[in-house]
């Protein structure tokens, strides 16, 4: 078989096939050529190693961290509006008023700003009269009944990172800063920006400081408190499910797209974001209302409450 001089084939032992020489041949050579390229195998090359994230001692970097479906499973207004109608918090006529307007709101699918106003003041004024300190103390018992067990281990593993880095963990939502404060310092976290209501000497006036904590207002938020911090804010993480975040995520040098809706996953793979999804299923159902609903109030959830109760009657 001349052509076999191109191989040294004497490892083969020789016995009669039912085979062509040509198949013969060409069988021999594919294992004599894979026999050598399994021992002349070039070394595998490692890819880079990733940088390490977040970075143990960097005190210029913090990590913000969106509340509702990021962090906790659901709204965090949703769940404190149950604890307070559970306790009589409001009356009924109030109840009646927030089941109008989440509907309206539901049907319209958008966010209408006189509607929103409407919503928005009609929360205030549940809390208007109130002590800050009743409401603190409600919010820590409601905390136990309905949040503790809700947070995502995926996510709160992420804010121990930063944690342990040496970093500072903030949370930032539209849910009162009340409500967020109590949350933040359950899970150990550094403190929480929030929709702020007016106080006077510890009761709440009916009124917001400013508007609710939403979109944009949560970027102006994060810019600020890493000025006051002496924060750079390129080395800084946020964290979010909601598109209504890209300006906060856009702020930072490391955005994450976590539990992210559909607008946010778009955006996150077009940019190059890194995404989480720690759902059992793509489609999760959000418990509670929309953000924009019930933003800017302490009893900002009662309109999910009641619909929650009439269900259940």
């Amino acid at each position: 078989m001349p052509s076999g001089a191109l191989f040294d084939l004497g490892w083969i032992p020789r016995r009669r096939r039912p085979a062509t020489a040509r198949s013969v041949l060409a069988g021999e050579a594919a294992a004599e050529a894979a026999r050598k390229s399994s021992q002349e195998a070039p070394p595998v090359e490692e890819a880079p190693a990733e940088p390490e994230f977040p970075v143990v001692g960097d005190t210029a970097a913090a990590a913000f961290f969106d509340l509702d479906n990021t962090v906790m499973q659901g709204a965090a207004l949703y769940h404190f509006g149950r604890g307070l109608y559970k306790r009589h918090f409001f009356h009924k006529r109030d109840l009646a008023r927030f089941a109008w307007q989440q509907i309206y709101f539901r049907l319209a699918g958008s966010e209408n700003p006189e509607h929103m106003a409407d919503v928005r003041n009609s929360a205030l004024s549940i809390v208007q009269g109130h002590r800050v300190a009743e409401l603190m103390s409600i919010g820590e018992e409601i905390y136990d009944e309905y949040m503790a067990e809700r947070v995502w281990p995926g996510t709160r593993a992420l804010a121990q990172a930063h944690l342990d880095a040496g970093q500072k963990v903030w949370l930032v939502t539209a849910a009162p800063v009340e409500t967020a404060t109590i949350i933040a310092r359950r899970l150990g976290l550094t403190g929480a920006l929030g929709t702020v209501a007016e106080s006077v000497g510890g009761v709440y006036t009916g009124k917001l400081v400013g508007e609710p904590l939403h979109g944009p207002a949560k970027a102006e938020a994060v810019r600020a408190l890493a000025a006051g911090e002496g924060l750079d804010l390129s080395h800084c993480a946020a964290y979010s499910d909601s598109a209504n975040d890209i300006p906060m995520l856009s702020l930072v040098g490391h955005p994450y797209a976590i539990n992210p809706d559909s607008r946010l996953r778009k955006h996150a793979r077009e940019q190059g974001w890194r995404l989480r999804d720690y759902r059992t299923g793509r489609k999760a159902a959000k418990i509670g209302i929309p953000a924009a609903a019930g933003v800017g109030a302490l009893a900002g959830g009662a309109a999910a409450a009641v619909a929650l109760q009439r269900r259940r009657r």
